[in-house]
Formats: structure tokens, sequence, C-alpha cells
């Protein structure tokens, strides 16, 4: 484990009173009193980063080991190293905590880490109050080392706007596994959202002369096509488009009927508003909508259709695996694990790597309680890791 920066040395003198307690400690309980006394009045005076070295020195005493010392812990024994890793983990909490709770996110969490609990570091962020001196802290901790992703990507948004936002969730949090990503997702697509309600409103009223009786979107949106002449359009629509595209990570049934309400207000649009998405999402507000409709029960075998097409007529050499596992995610999505497996075993394409969108063969054989065409699959292609793997599987 990697300590943290070595002291500072404090710039002014020990009190005289300071020095008499440290050696009233010494001639009273030796080295070990002198250091519990030590460590009392770094905290007592807020000195954290010397608080860890000292707390560090009272471990390491306690142990019959040298106070200070820079070969590791490599040459100890399995059990006395196993007690000087757990000391320092104790060390490394209590100083990260103290630091916390003085607001100082970022020199707090750097003690934290190697604590490896993110919920316990969640838990002492959540005390944080955002202000102009930490938010940028919070920020860097909560967002980007993945403490609370949507905690941290709503402050971003706050912060330094939509747009921004936007551009790091693309560099950043969209490599995230699918599972951390929803929470960003979800703010991004709550933000858009509300922001495009608000300013189409707006718009009817001005033009109504009265605030409209309706309140969702596609209510909104549904018999004023007048909203869309001379190429209106009522928030940013690259934003729209990028919150549409994101929001497909996301599962909870209101987030696809908001991400769903927004494909209806793309698809308005004027064509030169109608960005090309990827593939399989290339006629991107119409198959966007069709995604998150089968996911709401809606159009179901529609859904099914449109990707399995995509996915057996777009060349893999150019679109790469995508369109294959899109179609195979939806089906285990839509709970068709089985037909999910013999899409994926059938449009394997051996020539690209996959990018990891769908589930493994064997999460859905799990899924699905069929194993036997998987293990087929995995004799057939040498697949000796994976053949065992669902042998473990079947047999748990």
């Amino acid at each position: 484990m990697s300590s943290a920066p070595p002291a500072t040395a404090s710039a002014a003198n020990i009190p005289a009173a300071s020095v008499q307690q440290l050696q009233s400690s010494l001639a009273q309980g030796g080295a070990a009193a002198v250091l519990v006394q030590a460590a009392e009045q770094l905290r007592k005076e807020k000195r954290h980063h010397e608080l860890f070295e000292a707390l560090k020195m009272q471990l390491r005493l306690r142990l019959g080991l040298p106070l200070q010392s820079s070969e590791g812990s490599d040459g100890l024994s399995e059990p006395l190293r196993k007690e000087l890793e757990d000391g320092l983990i104790a060390a490394c909490r209590e100083v990260g905590t103290l630091l916390i709770k003085e607001g100082k996110v970022r020199e707090g969490y750097m003690y934290l880490r190697p604590v490896g609990e993110l919920a316990e570091a969640r838990a002492l962020l959540e005390q944080v109050v955002p202000d102009e001196d930490n938010t940028e802290e919070l920020i860097e901790v909560l967002l980007h080392e993945g403490v609370d992703i949507g905690r941290g990507f709503q402050l971003m948004i706050d912060q330094y706007g939509t747009c921004s936002s936007i551009t790091q969730y693309e560099q950043s949090v969209a490599r995230r596994p699918r599972h951390e990503q929803q929470p960003a997702a979800r703010k991004l697509l709550q933000k858009v959202h509300s922001d495009l309600v608000g300013s189409v409103k707006h718009d009817i009223a001005r033009q109504e002369g009265g605030t409209p009786p309706e309140n969702t979107l596609l209510e909104l949106i549904r018999d004023r096509e007048w909203l869309f002449f001379e190429n209106a359009y009522h928030i940013d629509t690259t934003h729209l488009a990028a919150t549409v595209r994101n929001a497909r990570v996301l599962t909870d049934p209101t987030d696809l009927r908001m991400a769903l309400d927004l494909t209806e207000y793309g698809r308005r649009l004027s064509q030169q508003f109608q960005y090309q998405g990827d593939e399989p999402f290339a006629d991107q507000y119409p198959s966007n909508a069709l995604y998150f409709q089968s996911l709401l029960g809606e159009n179901v075998d529609e859904a099914i259709a449109y990707f399995q097409q995509k996915s057996e007529l777009l060349d893999p050499q150019y679109h790469g695996s995508v369109p294959i596992e899109t179609y195979v995610e939806l089906l285990a999505r839509l709970n068709k694990p089985g037909q999910a497996i013999a899409a994926a075993i059938k449009l394997n394409p051996k020539t690209v790597a996959p990018i990891g969108m769908a589930p493994s063969l064997i999460e859905l054989a799990i899924q699905a309680k069929q194993f036997d065409a998987v293990l087929s699959h995995c004799q057939e292609q040498g697949d000796i890791l994976g053949y065992a793997a669902c042998l473990a599987a079947k047999a748990k």
C-alpha cells in the first residue's frame, strides 16, 4: 500500500507545554505512550497528514517493526503482513474521514481510496455541501473516481451546463460499464427533458396567449405542428440527439418513457436537424423510438424484426459488432435469453472483436437456464475456458 505524502515540517516551534507532555509520556509509558500523545496532539491541531505518519509509527512499533522503513511488507510473514495492512487501512480510514469532514475532499479521498469502501466514502461525501471552493474536487471524486456518479454528474451540469456535461459523459462516463453510466444518463435525461418542456410551454404561451393545459411533452407537441415551422427548435438539437443516444443504457420505465418523449419531439424537427446516428440507429429518432417502445412492452415484434434485420444485413467489417450486440442485448432485455443465445451463436462475427455491449453467452445461458447450446458452441470453437465456465455455471 502506498503511503500519504511525507509530513511537512511546522514553521513554528513546538510549545514548551507540548514538549513537557511528550517527555512525561515517554517517562511514564515509553515509546508507545509518546506516540499516542503525539497523535492526540496532532488530532487537536488538525495536522492530519502528520497524524497519519504518527499512526503508522504506532502500528509498526506495536508489531515490532522499525518505526520508519521504505522496504514495504514483502519480506514479512503472511500473518504479520496482513496485520500491517489492516492497521494501515484503519489509519487511512481515520485520517480520510477527518479530512473530508473538514471539507478537504480531494485530500480525504486520497486516504479513503485504499480502504476500498465506496459506500462509506459516498456517505461521508453526502455531508459535504458544495461551494465555490470544493465543487471542483467533489466532481473529481464523485464522478471521475466513481464514488457517486449520479451526484457528481449533477454537479457537473449545475457548474458547467449541459454542453460541457455531454462532452464529459461521452469522453469518460460512456467508457464505464452500463450500470455505472445509468445515474449520469438519468441526470442528463431529466435535465434536457425538463428544459425542453419548459421551452415548449413558453413558446406555446407566447403564441397562444396563455399557459397550455397539457403537461407532458408528447401532449404539448401532438397537435401543434406550427411549433416546428420554419426550422424552429426549442433546445440545442445536438444536445437532444446525444441525450437520446445515451438514454439507451437506462432500464426504469419512467426514464424510458421520458426518452421516448424526446424521440417524438426529435422526429418532428426539420430534416436538417435529423442527424444520422451510428448503425443500427442510423435513422436516429425512429429507431431509438422503436427500441424504447419495445422495452416498454410496445411494438415488441416490430422492434425485434427491425434489429434482427440490421444485425443480419450490416457488414461487421464496416459497422463492427454493434448491430449484432444491440440485437442480442435487446433480446436479453426483453427476457428472451434463449433467442439471444441462438442469435449470438449464429451471428458471431469471428473476425471482429465484441465491445462488450451484449451479455456474454455464459450470462445468457444462466438467464435462460439453457447450457447445452453454449457448451456445443464452445466445443466447436475450441474455447476451453468458455466450456469450463459454462460447465461450472450449469453445475452451480
